[in-house]
């Protein structure tokens, strides 16, 4: 009897999982669309990062002209751990810019890179509104794959939502990524999200620049469109990271 090499078992447990959970994806905001993240940490890196996003769906008054800002400040603990802190804000939409949230990140790289077909990693999420006693905590799988050029990355999360005047439940969604390392300055992208009635797909691009003192400056910018009549039309997102040690 043949048996299936570690890696491709953990491949076949997360598809697993994704077939089983893609169809009743929800997530109870409906803003999916954020980032994908890759499972990697660089021990003693220090990260500033922005991102932000701009809905706009003619036919929602509530979510079009909605910009998301998140503010944050990380560093790598060890080899295999990474926390970052978060403020959030949003305007639009109705309503003035203000700080709405306050969210603490840690990731943890399970696998070396390379020592698999796929790279594996963990992310933990808690996340506190900064008016009323409202809070989110999420888990995501992250998993990474090269082939040649490319490289493929998935984040399938679960999270939970309680606090007062909310109903409490469970959230689940996911996130997928094709790129195509063309140079470090310039690598084109292909995104999917899915939510509760959210699906989104669109280009991205994403970029690096290295600084001769070990500091790098990387960028990805780019647009999800909704692909179903409950999804917002638009989704533009930018992001911009300065790491340095």
């Amino acid at each position: 009897m043949r048996h299936r090499r570690p890696e491709y078992r953990g491949q076949t447990v997360f598809l697993s999982i994704t077939l089983l959970l893609a169809p009743g994806i929800s997530l109870a905001d409906g803003l999916v669309v954020d980032r994908v993240y890759d499972p990697y940490v660089q021990p003693l890196e220090t990260e500033l990062e922005w991102r932000a996003l701009v809905v706009q769906d003619d036919d929602n008054p509530a979510l079009d002209g909605l910009q998301v800002h998140r503010l944050g400040v990380g560093y790598g603990f060890t080899d295999r751990w990474f926390g970052e802190i978060y403020v959030i804000g949003s305007d639009g939409g109705g309503e003035e810019f203000g700080v709405e949230a306050v969210e603490l990140e840690a990731k943890w790289q399970l696998t070396e890179q390379g020592e698999y077909a796929a790279d594996w990693g963990l992310l933990f999420e808690l996340e506190k509104e900064t008016d009323g006693d409202q809070w989110e905590g999420a888990a995501t799988l992250l998993a990474l794959r090269e082939w040649g050029r490319w490289v493929g990355t998935a984040n399938l999360a679960v999270g939970y939502e309680w606090g007062d005047d909310i109903t409490s439940e469970w959230e689940s969604e996911l996130r997928l990524q094709g790129r195509y390392r063309l140079q470090e300055s310039f690598e084109p992208a292909l995104e999917f999200y899915a939510g509760e009635d959210y699906r989104g797909l669109g280009p991205i691009a994403r970029g690096s620049h290295r600084f001769s003192d070990a500091r790098r400056l990387t960028w990805e910018f780019g647009v999800i469109l909704g692909l179903t009549d409950e999804s917002p039309e638009q989704s533009w997102r930018l992001l911009v990271e300065y790491e340095f040690f």
